[in-house]
């Protein structure tokens, strides 16, 4: 499954409008791009690159908000092109795409993308840097410590077993 969002992020000249699109299950971003408007052509670019790099076929899901944007014609036709099955939240409840408002907000905190940018330019060069830290060096807890791109390339993850402790109540000894 994929989610998608946009996020603000400010520069002197006004604000900039990240699209995202990430693989919810590894929480790598596998596709992005800034754009100076909210146009639906941002968030195209963004999807376009996600299946650019896709790698699995069939059984897709794509998950987002009903902004204009992913209720588009362009964005829509994108998806059924590459057989991914759009599903979008009942209402604007960000609760409802948690995952791609948590990526946004880890970009925006531990990135400083909040903090502004003198240009947009400058802001495209930032945020590229910081999606490729993000995806290789960044691990996640919910990935069990893993990066999103370590998390992305397992086939399966193999699950950690603990020995049960064997409680020796029996064997105690109660001295005089």
């Amino acid at each position: 499954m994929w989610v998608s969002d946009i996020t603000y992020i400010p520069t002197r000249e006004g604000h900039s409008y990240l699209s995202l699109v990430t693989d919810a299950y590894s929480k790598k971003i596998v596709g992005y791009h800034l754009s100076a408007d909210l146009r639906a052509e941002g968030p195209v670019e963004a999807l376009r690159m996600a299946v650019g790099r896709k790698k699995y076929g069939h059984g897709l899901i794509h998950h987002s908000d009903r902004g204009l944007q992913y209720c588009s014609q362009e964005y829509q036709q994108l998806l059924e092109k590459a057989q991914i099955k759009p599903s979008m939240t009942q209402k604007y409840d960000p609760y409802q795409n948690a995952v791609a408002e948590r990526v946004n907000g880890i970009l925006k905190d531990e990135f400083a993308l909040e903090r502004g940018f003198a240009h947009h330019l400058q802001a495209v060069a930032v945020i590229r840097e910081s999606v490729g830290i993000y995806n290789s060096l960044r691990p996640h807890l919910s990935c069990h410590y893993l990066t999103p791109e370590q998390m992305h390339r397992q086939r399966e993850l193999e699950v950690v077993r603990w020995k049960k402790k064997t409680s020796n109540a029996n064997a105690l000894e109660v001295s005089n």
